[in-house]
């Protein structure tokens, strides 16, 4: 099995990325390319899965991009890091909750370098500091292809939040490694990608 990493150092619209990411994943499906592993950034931007509601959108003038991974409404902002796949689970472990398990485990990992003790919880899917929300998970399996992703906030506005009731979670807040650390991480995204690429082919 043999994984691409893709690291895309300008930032790139969310409909662009979905072009790029569905196609791969029909590529996937058939035999015809390889799985993927892309880190990225993009401009500011709002998505809904596919539980979102209506009223989870507190700023109605903000434009809401409707997509087809789990989960409700979230925030794309530059200073969170995107990280999107295409995993074959028809070649590893046909079990969606270990693979979300790898996800975890691996942005866990990477926030320890950053001395951020940071947890999963099993009732709100995401990562966690201190009850504060640092990393939102959201995923799609199609004949077993696992896609979409997840994203780790590390210097971004946490303001942008204020204005959708983030992953429908009215009570929780939102934090990143800036604000828990005071400092802005730079040249990252290599390790970043190791770690995923590491668990991902232990899975």
């Amino acid at each position: 099995m043999s994984i691409e990493i893709k690291i895309t150092k300008k930032r790139i619209s969310y409909k662009k990325a979905m072009l790029y990411l569905n196609k791969r994943v029909d590529e996937v499906k058939n035999c015809k390319n390889r799985e993927l592993l892309w880190i990225l950034e993009h401009p500011t931007t709002y998505t809904a899965g596919v539980s979102y509601n209506t009223k989870e959108i507190l700023d109605k003038n903000i434009e809401i991009i409707q997509t087809n991974r789990g989960g409700k409404i979230t925030l794309h902002n530059p200073g969170q890091i995107i990280i999107y796949f295409v995993i074959n689970l028809n070649n590893r472990k046909k079990d969606i909750r270990a693979f979300i398990n790898v996800i975890e485990k691996s942005i866990i990992e990477f926030l320890k370098d950053f001395k951020i003790k940071a947890n999963k919880d099993r009732k709100n899917i995401g990562i966690w500091v201190n009850s504060k929300k640092i990393a939102a998970i959201g995923i799609r399996v199609s004949r077993w292809v696992a896609y979409h992703g997840c994203s780790i906030n590390i210097s971004n506005n946490l303001n942008d939040y204020l204005k959708i009731i983030p992953c429908g979670l009215s009570n929780k807040k939102i934090t990143s490694i800036l604000k828990e650390k005071k400092i802005k991480p730079k040249e990252y995204k290599a390790k970043l990608a190791k770690i995923f690429f590491k668990n991902i082919n232990d899975f």
